[in-house]
């Protein structure tokens, strides 16, 4: 069965955003529909506008960086009540703190460093990739249900009408 997921790449460098996705297509984990962003900010835009089922998300970006991204989204998910997406770091920061700040301080999922191959993309996203596909048919669900009661009110046959 091929998993089909919409993800956002977000990173400064347009360069990097093509070599991630290049690199997550050769992964072959998922069917890849992309949405790219030029930053954190731009990030929440596009995040908002589109159902998004995981992100990968750069540190250093300028206008709202990615931990600062990471930690939005998760505030704004503990609001709605939606349940949380996945998210990537995908960045030249290595240091053990950086990676604590990110995994454990932001909320994101998985950290990647730069430069990654893709066999480290696929070890390090097959959980994640699960995760994603997991969000994406709780949210699938939840819209059937709220579509359900409008359907059905419209839905009637003859009989219902005859008597409306």
């Amino acid at each position: 069965m091929s998993v089909n997921l919409k993800a956002l790449v977000i990173d400064d460098s347009g360069v990097m955003r093509k070599m991630v996705m290049k690199s997550l297509t050769e992964t072959k984990l998922a069917e890849f529909a992309y949405v790219e962003a030029e930053d954190g900010k731009d990030g929440l835009e596009k995040l908002n506008a589109n159902e998004i089922d995981i992100a990968f998300v750069d540190w250093n970006m300028p206008n709202m960086t990615g931990i600062d991204f990471v930690t939005e989204v998760r505030k704004l998910e503990k609001i709605s009540g939606d349940g949380p997406i996945p998210l990537v770091m995908v960045t030249s920061e290595k240091t053990m703190g950086k990676v604590q700040i990110a995994l454990d301080e932001a909320g994101a999922d998985a950290f990647i460093s730069k430069p990654f191959t893709v066999q480290e993309m696929q070890v390090k996203l097959k959980k994640v990739i699960d995760k994603a596909q997991l969000v994406q048919i709780r949210r699938n669900r939840l819209k059937q249900k709220s579509d359900a009661p409008a359907q059905a009110q419209g839905s009637g046959g003859w009989f219902s009408k005859m008597f409306s």
